[in-house]
C-alpha cells in the first residue's frame, strides 16, 4: 500500500510512529504537508499539485488536519476522495466533528448524556443563559477552540457576564456548559478506530488546573472503561461518521457525558499510557478499507466480464 500521511508536524510524534508502524508493515509511507498542496479542479480530473509535482498512485491517506486549518485541509482531504483514494477519516466527519456546536447537537440527537449546553447569538440575557445550564460555576468555550485553549472557568455570575461579554464584544461564538464539580478536573480519553475502543486513558489536570488536556499541563494514565463508556464512546463515533476518533468524556453521577470528539487525536499520550501500538491499528485499519475497494473493484470487473453470471 502506498500511504500519504497528511501531516505539517513531519516530526511529531504522532506523524513519526504512524511513518513506522506503516513501514513494520511493509508499506510505502509518506508525509505530505497538506497546506503546500494545489488542488487542481477540471472536468472529470481532478488533481493535486505538490511541490511543483502531481501527487498520484496513493492507495490511501490519513489525515491529520490541525484545527486551525481545518478548511483547507478538508478540502484536499476531499480532492483525495474525488481521486477515488480511500482515506481512514472522511472529509465531512472531519468537518462534522470540528464544528463544536454541530457535534454537539448530532450527539444530542444520537441520545449521548453530555453536559448541559447553551448557545446564542450573542445575547445580553447573560443570567437567564447560565440558569439554563445548571447555574454558575460554568464552563465558557470558544467554538473555533481546542487543546483546552479558549476554555474558561467562570465561578459565579457576575465573573461569567464579564468573560462572555469580553467574548462578544470580539465578536467570538462561544457556547456556555454546565460544570461538572465530581469529574474532579479529570476526564476520559477513548481511542476508537474502526468501530472499536483501542484504548482508554484517564487524563488528569494538574492541581489548580480545570482542564485535563495533556498540552495544559495534565497526565495520562491507563484506566479500563465501563460498560457504559465503552458503548458511549462508540455510539458518538459512529454519530459523528468518523473510522478514527479520541472521544473525550466526563465521569457524572448520572453517567458518562460526552465533551468532544476529536477526528485528528494524538498518539503521544495514549500510546504511552496503554503501551499499546495505537499506531499500528489505524495503519491496519487503512490498509483494510484499500483491501475492500480493490475486493469490490474486482468484483465490479468480474461482473462486467460476465454480465449473465449468478451473484455471489
Amino acid at each position: 500500500m502506498k500511504l500519504a500521511i497528511l501531516s505539517r508536524e513531519p516530526k511529531s510524534y504522532s506523524t513519526q510512529r504512524l511513518v513506522a508502524a506503516a513501514a513494520a508493515r511493509g508499506h510505502d509511507a509518506v508525509v505530505v504537508d497538506h497546506l503546500q498542496c494545489n488542488l487542481v479542479l477540471e472536468k472529470g480530473q481532478p488533481g493535486i499539485i505538490y511541490k511543483g509535482e502531481p501527487l498520484a498512485h496513493f492507495d490511501a491517506i490519513v489525515p491529520r488536519i490541525g484545527a486551525s486549518v481545518t478548511f483547507y485541509g478538508t478540502a484536499v482531504v476531499r480532492q483525495f476522495e474525488m481521486m477515488k483514494v480511500r482515506t481512514a477519516v472522511d472529509s465531512q466527519a472531519i468537518v462534522r466533528s470540528r464544528d463544536k456546536l454541530r457535534s454537539m447537537q448530532i450527539l444530542s440527537r444520537a441520545g449521548l448524556g453530555m453536559p448541559k449546553t447553551a448557545f446564542t447569538n450573542f445575547s445580553q440575557d447573560v443570567p437567564a443563559m447560565i440558569e439554563q445550564v445548571g447555574g454558575a460555576p460554568v464552563i465558557i468555550k470558544l467554538l473555533e477552540g481546542t487543546q483546552g485553549l479558549g476554555v474558561v472557568l467562570a465561578e459565579s455570575v457576575k465573573a461569567a457576564q464579564s468573560v462572555i461579554e469580553a467574548f462578544h464584544n470580539l465578536k467570538a461564538r462561544i457556547i456556555v456548559q454546565e460544570f461538572i464539580a465530581e469529574s474532579k478536573g479529570a476526564d476520559l480519553r477513548a481511542f476508537v478506530v474502526d468501530g472499536e475502543v483501542v484504548g482508554a486513558m484517564k487524563r488528569q489536570g494538574k492541581e489548580g488546573e480545570f482542564r485535563s488536556n495533556l498540552h495544559r499541563g495534565g497526565t495520562g494514565t491507563l484506566v479500563k472503561l465501563s460498560r457504559a463508556e465503552k458503548a458511549a464512546a462508540l455510539l458518538a463515533t459512529k454519530a459523528l461518521g468518523l473510522g478514527i476518533a479520541g472521544v473525550d468524556m466526563l465521569q457524572s453521577k448520572r453517567g458518562p457525558l460526552v465533551l468532544e470528539v476529536n477526528s485528528s487525536p494524538g498518539l503521544e499520550g495514549i500510546e504511552k499510557a496503554t503501551q499499546l501500538d495505537i499506531a499500528g491499528r489505524i495503519i491496519d485499519y487503512t490498509a483494510a478499507l484499500v483491501a475492500k475497494k480493490r475486493s469490490k473493484g474486482k468484483a465490479k470487473k468480474a461482473t462486467d466480464a460476465h454480465p449473465d453470471a449468478p451473484a455471489a
